[in-house]
């Protein structure tokens, strides 16, 4: 599979280890092509060999290379070769002649040019991870199959503390607000700040104009804070739409960067009265489906593979942004709708959602499997 690491923190890393792990333990010979997360050596994750990224930032120089290799070294397997990524970046030419199964986001509409052609290829079979995906290939007169995104639901669930080296601590206690106060969490990534795809400029500008009238209102913000790959300047942006530092709250850097562990994002959702995540476009919106899982309510846009995952919460309305790198749309969330919501969670019970969590669990990343990927591969097996 061409993919980040099976390492990674990215939602590509995830997902490529949770099908990957369980391809092998059913027999399958699985590798891994690395575009992100290794260079310069071979290595073994969870049993899973992983090759380097080449000098091209998306491997085109040596997943044929790769392919050929690992094909001659299981001549008793029909060879499969998969991407889990954007597809309008693989220029490779073994695309056009091996037998491709392209597991592929679609955050826009319509289906953009470059992406249609490239899942137009005879020898592409394409996978929707999201319902709109789907209904967006099949308006561009392409067939795919359908496989969502997983999540291990054992591990994204109630979670009311986390061990941590200063003793047990809940949540909250890690993001430093009071039980009684309303806590928003914000969990995107922040990068590519033109467009903003997070719609991080609407969300704080709605959550400044919010808070202003709910001083027990604070925001606890999970990403990358400085910019780095194109995004925003976090605190910068604080400041322009005038949240008060008693207001906000943002993840301690360093850890951030080592990796917070899953067991402690758990915590985190948990803590949060609601998750504020309406983006201009999601391919799937994996953060979201975590939160749900631990029956945290959700703020999503009514826009791509968003209102697929929202079990409990509210949908803002947006306006349509042309997306010009595309030649197709997003959808901005418009800041006024943002606010509504934000005043229905506040006036929404506290605590734990039911319907949130029986939601998330038709996700679970065993039972995804089972009834998808299992029959997916053994019909391209067959054929």
């Amino acid at each position: 599979m061409n993919t980040n690491a099976l390492w990674s923190r990215s939602g590509y890393g995830t997902q490529g280890r949770q099908l990957l792990t369980r391809m092998a333990a059913d027999g399958h010979a699985v590798a891994v092509a690395a575009n992100y997360g290794l260079e310069g050596m071979v290595t073994d994750f969870d049993g899973i060999p992983h090759m380097p990224r080449g000098s091209d930032a998306y491997s085109n120089d040596v997943v044929g290379a790769y392919y050929t290799d690992w094909s001659g070294r299981h001549p008793d397997k029909a060879p499969l070769l998969m991407t889990l990524y954007d597809v309008w970046v693989l220029t490779a030419n073994v695309y056009d002649t091996a037998r491709t199964l392209s597991w592929v986001p679609i955050d826009s509409s319509p289906v953009a040019h470059d992406v249609a052609e490239w899942l137009r290829k005879p020898t592409v079979t394409p996978v929707a991870m999201s319902r709109f995906g789907q209904e967006q290939m099949a308006a561009a007169g392409i067939d795919s199959h359908y496989v969502p995104h997983a999540i291990d639901t054992d591990v994204f669930k109630r979670t009311e503390t986390i061990a941590t080296a200063a003793g047990d601590m809940t949540g909250r206690e890690i993001i430093g607000v009071d039980p009684g106060q309303f806590l928003v969490g914000m969990f995107n990534a922040n990068q590519d700040a033109r467009p903003s795809r997070k719609a991080w400029p609407e969300s704080l500008l709605a959550f400044s104009v919010f808070a202003r009238e709910h001083d027990d209102a604070v925001l606890y913000i999970h990403t990358e804070r400085h910019g780095a790959n194109n995004g925003i300047k976090i605190d910068e942006l604080i400041k322009a739409v005038g949240i008060p530092e008693r207001q906000v709250r943002i993840v301690n850097q360093y850890a951030w960067r080592q990796g917070i562990p899953q067991e402690g994002l758990a915590a985190l959702y948990s803590a949060c009265d609601v998750m504020l995540a309406p983006t201009y476009g999601e391919g799937f919106g994996l953060t979201a489906l975590e939160a749900g899982s631990c029956g945290t309510r959700l703020i999503l846009n009514d826009f791509s593979a968003q209102p697929e995952l929202l079990g409990d919460g509210w949908l803002t309305t947006g306006q349509p942004f042309y997306n010009a790198s595309f030649r197709n749309w997003f959808s901005t969330p418009n800041v006024g709708s943002i606010i509504e919501c934000l005043e229905a969670a506040y006036a929404a019970p506290r605590g734990h959602s039911d319907k949130a969590r029986a939601h998330a669990v038709q996700y679970d990343a065993d039972l995804v499997y089972r009834q998808r990927w299992r029959p997916l591969l053994a019909e391209m097996a067959a054929s």
